[in-house]
């Protein structure tokens, strides 16, 4: 049944249908097998600049996005099924439900039409049009009540008869699944390698995953590329966009940091071909003895700000320049909370857990590249330690999510807990406080 409901939708959007019997779906009805049997990872996308979408049930609300060209996407059709559940729910019932998130331009040619990007507004309908054919009965039901010769009108009486049949008494269960439209001035795409785009802000900026150059003119600035850290950090401190895990409230920052350290060991060891056995911390702690002054500079540098953390050590001096810099930071509270984090994985890829959590895409690509070995240890990993409570552990590390007034407007600067600041880490005289 799944299968028949899906091919006509399937025809409906690409002119094209499955002969597969079983296949899995994401948030928007998109299937990798399907994918892989039209030979086409973006039937659902054309273009990959207006997603189109198939809803065989709400409980697609919950899947992940797969091939996303754009991070507002998922949260997007996320909220339309939230905010439609009831409607959709007696919609999907019947048939398919097909939309799209339509965008402000239908191709992105060049970078800079990204920037008008601004809105999306997510259209939705059956196969069968009960949508539209409940908003026409609708407004014939008014025609018919305001008439005075109405009830004489056969041919109005007949179609609203026709129209009935295919929807029910929509005067008693009403039919409706208006337009919702979403501002998006702040986002990250996958086109031209991968671009963060941030609009809405005091001090706007764009920053681009391969060299700035190849972007080519650009309405604003500053554009940034990933190897131009000092300028990226000076520009999120100018935002209030992050803040050192050390100072966010209720973060165990001592976990966090030792967590961190792991993961640059597990990194090291794949480097070199080193057997880490389970990786349990105390093997771990053998490849770091073994290791000795060969560690990474990302290691040490989160080492002694553990020993800062734990008071058995000085502050250490930790500028923008330093290879762990943007491990020991997290996106401060406000509306752009899960896309500075997405960018801030992309600063420290080697913090597996982050990247999962916060930026899919890029996990996934660094999976491919990794020893089997590695890739069964971080498997076991996010399954012992982060499935089990996936929404316990998005707080933990990054707070609370934010809420929907936060996300309408900027967010507040990050508070301080260290007194005097000079840029993001501040000053800390004496050690700890």
């Amino acid at each position: 049944m799944h299968r028949l409901r899906y091919n006509r939708a399937l025809k409906h959007l690409t002119g094209k249908t499955t002969q597969l019997t079983d296949f899995h779906i994401d948030i928007s009805g998109y299937s990798p097998e399907i994918g892989d049997e039209l030979g086409d990872p973006i039937y659902l996308n054309p273009n990959g600049a207006n997603r189109q979408f198939i809803l065989l049930t709400t409980s697609q609300k919950t899947a992940p996005l797969l091939n996303m060209k754009f991070s507002t996407s998922r949260g997007i059709l996320q909220q339309f099924i939230e905010a439609n559940e009831a409607q959709l729910f007696a919609l999907t019932a019947r048939d398919a439900v097909c939309g799209e998130l339509q965008g402000s331009v239908y191709e992105v040619s060049t970078p800079a039409r990204l920037l008008e990007m601004k809105q999306v507004t997510v259209e939705a309908d059956t196969i069968g049009g009960h949508v539209a054919d409940a908003d026409r009965l609708t407004a014939l039901i008014n025609r018919f009540r305001a008439e005075p010769d109405g009830w004489r009108d056969e041919v109005l009486i007949a179609e609203m008869i026709d129209l009935a049949r295919k929807t029910g008494d929509v005067t008693r269960v009403p039919i409706s699944l208006r337009a919702m439209s979403f501002q998006q001035p702040n986002f990250w795409t996958s086109h031209f390698g991968g671009i963060y785009i941030f609009q809405d802000l005091r001090f706007p900026g764009v920053i681009s995953t391969l060299p700035r150059e190849s972007l080519g003119s650009m309405p604003i600035s500053p554009v940034m590329d990933l190897t131009r850290r000092n300028q990226i950090a000076e520009w999120l401190e100018r935002n209030g966009l992050v803040e050192p895990i050390v100072q966010a409230r209720g973060l165990d920052a001592a976990a966090v940091l030792r967590q961190k350290m792991d993961f640059i060991l597990v990194e090291a060891a794949e480097t070199l071909k080193i057997e880490i056995g389970d990786a349990r911390r105390t093997e771990l702690r053998k490849i770091a003895y073994r290791l000795g002054d060969a560690l990474p500079d990302e290691f040490l540098g989160l080492a002694g700000l553990l020993r800062w953390v734990e008071g058995t050590g000085p502050w250490p001096r930790i500028t923008s320049e330093h290879a762990c810099y943007f491990y020991t930071l997290r996106a401060a509270p406000g509306k752009d909370r899960d896309l500075v984090n997405m960018l801030l994985s992309e600063l420290s890829p080697m913090d597996v857990r982050q990247l999962f959590i916060t930026h899919k895409e890029l996990f996934y690509a660094h999976y491919a590249r990794w020893s089997e070995r590695k890739r069964q240890w971080v498997a076991d990993f996010l399954e012992r330690e982060y499935k089990v409570d996936a929404q316990g552990a998005r707080e933990a590390l990054f707070g609370p999510e934010p809420s929907m007034d936060a996300r309408d407007r900027p967010g507040p600067r990050p508070a301080r807990d260290l007194g005097p600041v000079v840029g993001p880490w501040g000053v800390a005289e004496g050690g700890r406080r």
